[in-house]
């Protein structure tokens, strides 16, 4: 149970392996991932270590199923996922997955290439097809398409004025769709107007062999005379990457090659249908199995960087790892051993020894699906040091309860509670469905952070009394608004005083009129009341005063626990003592005063009660003749006084008196000649030089810890203390201050949403409600379309994310800095469970 407040409590270990057990009895480790592998061999180059080879075969496997998914994506076929953990394949079994995948590629190239050769035949059999056709409705279109065709056409010489015989030469081929305008001008420019283009679009696209997407293409013809200007026409054909083909002289030609290119594409068609047929077999039995081939390489990669790290004897036949493991877990980690030198069928059993050591373990905090969204809240701060109080066990209450006091609506509680609901009833299922969403996926890992938020909203909601903007009226007002006695007038009150006067003042003093509180929460008639800002103003203030005060006092007495594990009394006598006496005789005792006037102060001397703020500016002024601020109760200033005195001494046993004993011990330390005195070592490095430096770097920076956390084998420089504890003490005292004065924004964010919350409805619902006619339902139903949409928006999403930041804020700053460091580094054990959720290992 100890573990639920502290994280676990760690161990460096020994591991001997022998070298034909070692690969399943890391198998055994990685599926129960409990222990974190050192790098024994951080001066060896990755390329120089032992199981390189391995890892590359297991890089090139994996390099071919990711060709095989591609293949199976493009071809839109589902890849199978039971859900399945298949066991790690044998070294032995590496063989056969090589020869697997590499026939599987190889075939599946082999039908690839031979299916774009046949689509690229196909596509220039159809683009031939349409010149065909195009061509010969080019000529028909022609008044007299014989003095167009290539063939020369003989004059008679008897006639003087006709000119030699004309020799006309046409090319035709296709273009991209895209291109035909450019080109056209081209072919003016060129050949300066003595071509002459005819073009017709292809109504199908086409499909690009080598890109595999769908084009639109036109068909043209070019007419033109002489060699001359066809190079300059085939030039600019090429130049537009143009596609030309021949194209016969006479119509009976042309229609005869026109038969031969049908035949030739009914049959190249059936043969791209039997290839794409045996294609999706084949991709289709690899779907099924592709997933299972992925985590079985995978888990052989991981295994063979896991065997990278560890040292091999001079023997050759024992590897050497060292693991952190937590101590709760040695028992599971032997049995694992156990099963992995069993299945390697080695009969020299594997060896696991505790080791001593100076290097601080990493922090490792075991938890749930439950808690694991608080535990990342707390981790985004920083990593716990070995074996500091935990804050997330307190976050889980602590945390949906600031944000309710700042988000407090019923109605809006409600709908966060049901949004969180959903995710939490149906997260089986919306867990396999894998979605790629990060928003989504960032939602869903903290569903219950969610709905404890929408809980605790419905609960001050209710407290507030405030659902969409509005009091629920359920016990009825304590209030009541029957005639009474008019003091200024003389009278009694009558109903023509109610309907003639805009605002009346109650008065809680005349019988009657308030017959007792309202049984929870705030009583709804001050949602009608004109000074009910003013009211929820006094109300809310205090309300954040004394949470907050409450909370910094809880984090101040947890640093006393962190005290007594490390043995620390030195902290507690001179830390925990003094602060938690500054922040009770100033803070404390204001929150003591609050509580004193609601109870000391009732409706008939209320108005005689003086300011708290005044008294308390009062305190630290000793200013005690003030006549427009009289004392709260008898023998008040000889209590306040008292208080401020054993505040101010706080600050030199803090600043001062630490310093010197923590002088005075070393000097006495020294003198008997012993070193290493109190504290651990907090340091994360492969060497134990590396990790001294840490460790003095942290412990310098540590906001709890003091400086006799340092190992007395370091130098003790009188003058770097001193400066610490200077500042640790400034920063603690002002802390105070200016952290009781952050929690206000409890106040401030709670009044906002209120006050956005009424305008919504005022500005927006409150149009659809006042009309009564027939058609106000229709108008209605629309302002209530847009009332919705604006709540989820605006009240919701941004009024939440904003109240959810500044809850963090409160934990971050004002409650964990009080006893939490988070200097340590997290404990990242070895695990196959990274695979079966799809991210690939580091």
């Amino acid at each position: 149970m100890g573990e639920l407040f502290r994280s676990e409590e760690m161990t460096l270990a020994q591991l001997f392996l022998q070298s034909e057990a070692a690969y399943c009895c890391v198998s055994e480790l990685g599926e129960i991932g409990m222990v974190q592998f050192r790098d024994l061999n951080p001066d060896v180059n990755v390329f120089q270590r032992k199981f390189v080879n391995e890892v590359r075969r297991c890089e090139e496997m994996d390099r071919k199923l990711r060709f095989v998914e591609k293949e199976i994506k493009k071809a839109n076929i589902q890849i199978v996922d039971t859900g399945e953990n298949p066991e790690v394949p044998s070294p032995r079994d590496m063989i056969d997955m090589e020869a697997t995948f590499e026939k599987l590629e190889n075939e599946l190239k082999e039908i690839n290439t031979n299916q774009e050769a046949l689509k690229k035949n196909f596509l220039e059999l159809t683009e031939l097809k349409h010149i065909l056709r195009r061509t010969q409705q080019f000529f028909d279109e022609m008044e007299d398409p014989s003095l167009l065709e290539e063939s020369s056409i003989l004059l008679d010489p008897n006639e003087p004025h006709r000119v030699a015989p004309l020799r006309l030469g046409f090319v035709a081929g296709v273009i991209g769709r895209e291109r035909i305008p450019t080109f056209e001008r081209m072919l003016w420019r060129v050949c300066r107007g003595n071509v002459f283009l005819r073009q017709a679009e292809i109504e199908d696209p086409l499909e690009d062999p080598t890109l595999g997407s769908q084009v639109h293409k036109s068909v043209f013809i070019i007419f033109f005379q002489g060699d001359q200007l066809k190079n300059r026409v085939k030039k600019i054909c090429e130049g537009f990457r143009a596609t030309l083909y021949p194209c016969p002289e006479t119509p009976q030609e042309r229609k005869e090659m026109l038969a031969g290119v049908n035949a030739r594409i009914d049959d190249l068609q059936m043969v791209l249908n039997q290839t794409e047929d045996h294609r999706q077999r084949v991709l289709q039995a690899a779907a099924k199995t592709v997933r299972v081939w992925f985590i079985k390489v995978r888990k052989m990669k991981a295994i063979y960087h896991t065997l990278n790290l560890c040292n091999i004897d001079v023997t050759q036949k024992c590897l050497i790892a060292e693991v952190w493991c937590p101590v709760s877990d040695m028992d599971s980690i032997q049995f694992a051993l156990r099963r992995g030198t069993e299945k390697s069928g080695s009969t020299v059993p594997s060896i696991l020894n505790r080791m001593q050591t100076n290097q601080t373990p990493p922090t490792y905090n075991k938890t749930s699906k439950f808690t694991s969204g608080f535990q990342s809240i707390v981790d985004a701060y920083g990593i716990g040091s070995y074996r500091e109080m935990n804050p997330a066990p307190y976050t889980i209450i602590t945390f949906p309860f600031l944000f309710a006091v700042m988000f407090g609506d019923l109605g809006h509680g409600v709908l966060m509670t049901s949004a969180a609901l959903y995710l939490v009833l149906r997260e089986t299922r919306l867990i396999a469905q894998k979605s790629d969403n990060e928003m989504f996926n960032m939602v869903f890992a903290g569903r219950y952070i969610i709905l404890l938020m929408g809980i605790f909203s419905m609960y001050t909601g209710l407290i507030y009394n405030d659902c969409f903007s509005k009091s629920l009226n359920i016990f009825g007002s304590g209030w009541s608004v029957r005639p009474m006695f008019d003091s200024k007038r003389g009278g009694n009150w009558t109903f023509d005083t109610l309907k003639g006067s805009a605002a009346l003042q109650l008065d809680p003093a005349v019988d009657g009129v308030f017959s007792g509180p309202y049984p929870i929460g705030i009583d709804p008639i001050w949602n009608i009341a004109i000074n009910k800002l003013s009211f929820l103003n006094s109300f809310k203030m205090k309300m954040s005063v004394i949470l907050g005060v409450s909370h910094m006092l809880f984090g101040v007495t947890l640093s006393l626990f962190n005290h007594l594990y490390f043995q620390k009394p030195l902290n507690i006598y001179l830390g925990f003592i003094p602060e938690i006496l500054f922040m009770a005789c100033l803070f404390g005792y204001l929150v003591i005063l609050v509580f004193y006037k609601w109870v000391s102060y009732n409706v008939h001397i209320s108005k005689d009660a003086p300011s708290l703020l005044i008294a308390f500016i009062n305190m630290f002024l000793f200013n005690y003749s003030d006549t427009t601020n009289k004392p709260l109760y008898r023998g008040q200033m000889a209590i306040q006084i008292i208080l401020i005195v054993i505040a101010l001494a706080c600050v030199p046993c803090m600043l001062i008196v630490k310093t010197l004993v923590l002088r005075r011990q070393h000097m006495w330390k020294k003198h008997l000649g012993t070193q290493n005195f109190g504290g651990i070592r907090v340091g994360n490095g492969p060497t134990e030089d590396e990790a001294g430096i840490i460790q003095h770097d942290q412990l310098a920076q540590q906001c709890d810890e003091e400086p006799e956390l340092i190992g007395w084998d370091y130098w003790f420089n009188f003058g770097d203390v001193a400066v610490h504890q200077a500042i640790h003490t400034i920063e603690y005292c002002l802390g105070c201050i200016s952290n009781t004065a952050s929690y206000l924004r409890l106040w401030a964010l709670s009044l906002a949403h209120a006050q956005l919350s009424e305008v919504l409805w005022k500005m927006v619902m409150h149009i659809g409600l006042s009309s009564k006619s027939i058609g106000g339902f229709v108008l209605l139903a629309i302002v209530f379309y847009f009332f919705a949409v604006l709540t989820v928006a605006i009240l919701l999403i941004m009024e939440g994310l904003s109240a959810f930041l500044h809850a963090l804020r409160l934990h971050w700053v004002e409650f964990q800095n009080k006893f939490y460091c988070g200097q340590g580094f997290k404990f990242l054990p070895f695990t196959f469970e990274s695979i079966l959720e799809g991210r690939s290992e580091d």
